[in-house]
């Protein structure tokens, strides 16, 4: 059923967004989002109030749009960004700010906020966390998890890699709390499978196989290239990218790969 972006939600965008961006980087993250149409004239306020708007009327599905848009906001990274006041009273991380307004406006608006840049109005929310199944080493339902990403392949290949990401990326941070190794400062999935490969004693080196030793080495590699592969293909933001020709095929080999290192570490692990 198709559904439209809540007008509160675009009050709340059309109010921060453009505190946050320039008139390039909405262009941008607008595009990206795949949002129709040329960009509004008038100011950054009025241009995203009628960008989405002009999602509600002639979209698919608004709220695939909504996701885009919202991902690189929800999804914050390490680094913190600050703003000071004139009169010098201590700094607000303006981006948590926001984080904070668009998690209590979607949940007015009874929708939620999945990694992966999707939003759920709760007719097809799943019956456990992805937590829950990973710390129950539940792996049919995180096949299923998989799975659910190659659904839409064809249709949103960026989105699939993103959630298959995701996924890894939970793992690895969900072992790294339950066996009680130090996190990493930037959490991104490079860094978190650095922490989770050196505990579990990935090293081709300690190997004598030299065929094993050849597996692991590309197990290695390929969890870098997963990494690096999201950040090009599903990144919203950064002066002058441009967006990555992302195939079916592509996000297809993505998302297996990252299956098959999900079940390897879960197996592992136990």
């Amino acid at each position: 059923m198709r559904k439209e972006i809540p007008a509160p939600i675009i009050a709340v965008l059309s109010e921060n967004m453009p505190t946050l961006e320039t008139h390039a980087s909405l262009d941008n993250l607008f595009t990206y989002a795949e949002a129709p149409g040329e960009p509004p004239e008038g100011s950054k306020p009025v241009k995203v109030q009628s960008w989405l708007r002009r999602v509600n009327k002639e979209s698919e599905f608004p709220l695939v749009v909504l996701g885009r848009i919202i991902e690189c906001y929800i999804e914050l990274p390490g680094a913190e960004n600050t703003a000071s006041s004139w009169f010098g009273s201590p700094s607000v991380d303006i981006k948590k700010e926001f984080k904070s307004k668009l998690e209590a406006i979607l949940s007015r608006c009874n929708l939620t906020y999945i990694t992966g840049g999707i939003i759920s109005d709760g007719s097809s929310a799943p019956s456990r966390s992805l937590a829950e199944l990973i710390k129950g080493r539940d792996i049919p339902s995180i096949d299923a998890e998989f799975n659910r990403a190659l659904l839409n392949v064809n249709s949103e290949p960026r989105e699939a890699v993103s959630a298959a990401c995701n996924i890894l990326e939970s793992i690895f941070k969900i072992y790294i709390a339950d066996e009680k190794l130090e996190m990493p400062q930037k959490q991104d999935l490079q860094n978190v499978w650095k922490v989770v490969r050196a505990d579990l004693g990935f090293d081709p080196a300690a190997l004598e196989d030299d065929d094993l030793k050849k597996i692991l080495s590309g197990v290695l590699s390929v969890v870098d290239g997963i990494g690096a592969f999201r950040t090009h293909a599903s990144s919203a933001h950064g002066q002058g990218r441009k967006i990555y020709n992302l195939k079916p095929r592509h996000a297809r080999l993505a998302i297996h790969s990252a299956h098959t290192i999900a079940l390897f570490v879960l197996e592992t692990w136990d």
